[in-house]
């Protein structure tokens, strides 16, 4: 066992420990298990790591179209990534499709309107639930400084369309409070970069949004983060300055 990997699941059972998954109810019909599809940039390439170990040891399908320099469907090169988004959607056949916002979601409040709309509205068609999830918090250099004003009114932007009706918004300043913070509970959390996750973090993200979708219709039973969180993932080379 890495100490990377020991320290993730340490921290995960402690999580846990903390609540009790409800028990089944027993002679339920049979329901279909959902399948989730995870959009998003770098940061969330990241994150798809531990949630795919996650899903897969608790029984539910999973994909990541997450991409590395890109992943936005509004500001630069969103126009391309539309290009092939809604096939991609569409072949992944989701019944929740998560989007977490990106570093990249820079645009004017009514240029995010519409793409979040434009994704919703995709997402519908393709027969799937859209959930939008806030990205942790950056400590921004020189390259995003100038972007800030809209990467902070993103979150209220994607609430206002989930509020329209059709959608999910789940905000993560639980799991990442309310600026980035580099260790937790003495371990790191985030990269040194200030944007991206170390594992502890992803993990731990991994874990709260399992929580989360599990408690959507048609969810599922979070497997114990035991059985996933040691698996390997960890040792990713995604994973720097940690």
């Amino acid at each position: 066992m890495t100490k990377t990997a020991s320290l993730v699941v340490g921290l995960l059972l402690l999580t846990a420990a903390c609540s009790t998954q409800p028990a089944a109810e027993p002679d339920q019909p049979a329901t279909e298990s959902p399948r989730i599809l995870l959009l998003g940039d770098s940061v969330a390439a990241g994150e798809a790591l531990p949630l795919a170990a996650a899903f897969e040891a608790s029984g539910v399908a999973f994909q990541s179209v997450a991409a590395t320099g890109g992943g936005n469907i509004v500001g630069p090169n969103a126009e391309e990534n539309w290009k092939e988004l809604p096939e991609q959607i569409a072949s992944a056949d989701p019944t929740v499709v998560v989007y977490q916002l990106t570093t990249y979601d820079w645009g004017t409040r009514q240029e995010q309107r519409a793409a979040y709309d434009k994704l919703l509205t995709t997402v519908t068609d393709a027969g799937a639930e859209l959930v939008f999830v806030t990205s942790p918090p950056i400590r921004p250099d020189d390259f995003y400084e100038p972007h800030m004003p809209d990467l902070t009114r993103a979150p209220d932007v994607a609430r206002a369309v989930a509020s329209s009706g059709g959608a999910t918004f789940l905000d993560a300043t639980a799991v990442w409070g309310e600026t980035y913070e580099r260790t937790r509970d003495g371990k790191p959390d985030r990269s040194t970069d200030g944007i991206h996750t170390c594992p502890q973090g992803a993990a731990r993200f991994a874990n709260w949004l399992l929580t989360e979708l599990a408690e959507h219709p048609g969810g599922f039973t979070p497997a114990d983060p035991e059985t996933w969180a040691n698996t390997g993932w960890s040792a990713d080379e995604l994973f720097r300055g940690c």
